[in-house]
């Protein structure tokens, strides 16, 4: 970037929001390969099917702590470029897989996931860092939207790519996440380093043009000012923080709050639909599932719409109402097919899908972009960098645990019993909400973080109660 030259704002934006088109791609592109590659190679076993699709995920556990820690060295942008790099790589390695490479598919994917889980954490904060206050928030749910675009568009292309010989089709599919890859590479080019890092990094010259060059007619001052106030507070915050800070009773109520929404958010089984919509399809009609690739094409599009739904609401509704209407909603979408199964044996094996989208709407406009919101939200400024590590980390174990282990369970039972399993957790965290996660919307940080105070020094009293009694 030319320094003192004006960076128009939607250029920052579209290709912030890009990194989450292309993190939503590589998620979603392997729904529509994975039919494909079983005929290919013939897989039958569901333990190396589970490993296949889930080796993404099992990579970005480790892609999000590493992204964390190495973006306070190397800078926001550098990361976002390397993680560019790293989903080129994957791409075309997995498309290069040899017959029958099982082995060479899940480490190459492992690979890809380090891509993966450095995106999911780098370009909200690059985006958020970049936006004036006034649009963090809205930011934070168009992330979203554009992870969900990203899914939608790779469902599509599997849908266009179905044509072709089962050899091709599959390495064809998951070639072409490199092309996303390379614009984001290319745009990320032209963009500044965050002025926070910056001023992090003693470059506050640097931060001033860069601020200068985003903020036309606007105080650059006044947001200098801001940012390097904040940058000592947090330097002071991180240097007396350590895991330990995390449990102890001033903020444990919360980060138990916060992590248990984002473990949550994947247990409830999500990805079971997003990445096995195809197979499930199958199984439940017996059609091949080479031939479903309309359905996730369909998941995509409710969520795209529930993203959409959420930027109207997200504002309007408490969020606590949210994730407990939500909850329900996919709780029951998960139980209410196996009930009707065990009434009426003879019931049309698809009604489960049509539940199953149900369960998708409700996801799309609630537990899917709150949890990210309440996270940011929720911890404290003294705890907020680990705490959000942590939570990620949770999540993306829990992702994991879903890809692997789902078509493990449906070998071995009903589609409906599987599903009534997720739906029973879908309820058991609308009771975690219900007793464990504060109300966050239009609450400061020091309020909430008040609530969390009080709740511990409340608990400890009604035990020093119980005790004496």
């Amino acid at each position: 970037m030319t320094q003192g030259k004006r960076i128009p704002s939607w250029f920052v934006y579209f290709f912030g929001s890009f990194g989450g088109i292309l993190f939503g791609y590589d998620i979603g592109v392997m729904t529509g390969a994975l039919p494909f590659l079983e005929t290919d190679w013939h897989l039958t076993n569901a333990t190396v099917t589970g490993l296949i699709t889930s080796a993404v995920m099992f990579g970005a556990i480790f892609g999000g702590a590493l992204a964390g820690q190495l973006s306070d060295r190397l800078g926001r942008r550098k990361l976002i470029l390397y993680s560019a790099i790293i989903f080129a790589a994957g791409s075309l390695l997995s498309a290069a897989a040899p017959n029958d490479g099982s082995i060479f598919l899940i480490i190459v994917r492992i690979f890809l996931g380090l891509g993966v889980g450095a995106a999911s954490a780098l370009v909200p904060a690059y985006m958020s860092e970049m936006a004036p206050a006034h649009l963090r928030g809205r930011l934070s749910g168009l992330n979203q939207t554009m992870i969900v675009s990203g899914m939608l568009l790779s469902y599509i292309m599997d849908y266009v790519l179905k044509g072709l010989p089962n050899q091709m089709a599959w390495r064809v599919m998951l070639g072409l996440a490199a092309v996303p890859a390379v614009i984001l590479f290319l745009g990320v080019l032209r963009l500044p380093e965050s002025p926070r890092f910056l001023i992090k990094t003693g470059h506050p010259d640097q931060a001033r043009q860069v601020l200068s060059s985003l903020r036309s007619g606007q105080n650059v001052d006044a947001e200098m000012d801001t940012i390097q106030s904040t940058a000592k507070q947090e330097a002071s915050a991180t240097k007396s923080t350590s895991m330990s800070t995390l449990i102890s009773k001033k903020y444990r109520y919360l980060v138990i709050a916060g992590v248990g929404i984002a473990a949550f958010q994947q247990f409830q089984g999500a990805n079971a639909i997003f990445y096995y919509i195809p197979l499930i399809v199958e199984k439940a009609t017996g059609t091949s599932a080479s031939s479903a690739l309309m359905w996730p094409i369909i998941q995509g599009v409710i969520l795209f719409i529930g993203s959409l739904v959420f930027l109207v609401i997200a504002d309007k509704i408490n969020r606590r109402t949210l994730l407990i209407i939500g909850g329900i909603t996919m709780g029951f979408s998960f139980i209410l097919p196996a009930i009707v199964n065990w009434l009426l044996p003879n019931t049309n094996p698809m009604l489960i899908v049509v539940f199953l989208c149900i369960y998708v709407a409700g996801y799309s406009c609630t537990w899917a972009p709150l949890t990210w919101v309440i996270t940011g939200e929720m911890f404290p400024l003294a705890i907020r960098g680990r705490a959000s590590g942590v939570a990620s980390s949770f999540n993306w174990i829990g992702s994991w645990a879903v890809g692997l282990l789902f078509p493990i369970m449906t070998a071995s039972m009903s589609q409906q019993a599987v599903f009534a399993i997720f739906g029973v957790i879908c309820l058991l965290g609308v009771l975690f909400v219900r007793f464990r996660v504060p109300e966050t919307r239009g609450h400061t940080l020091e309020e909430i973080e008040a609530q969390g105070t009080n709740h511990e020094s409340q608990s400890a009293l009604e035990s020093v109660n119980d005790e004496s009694k």
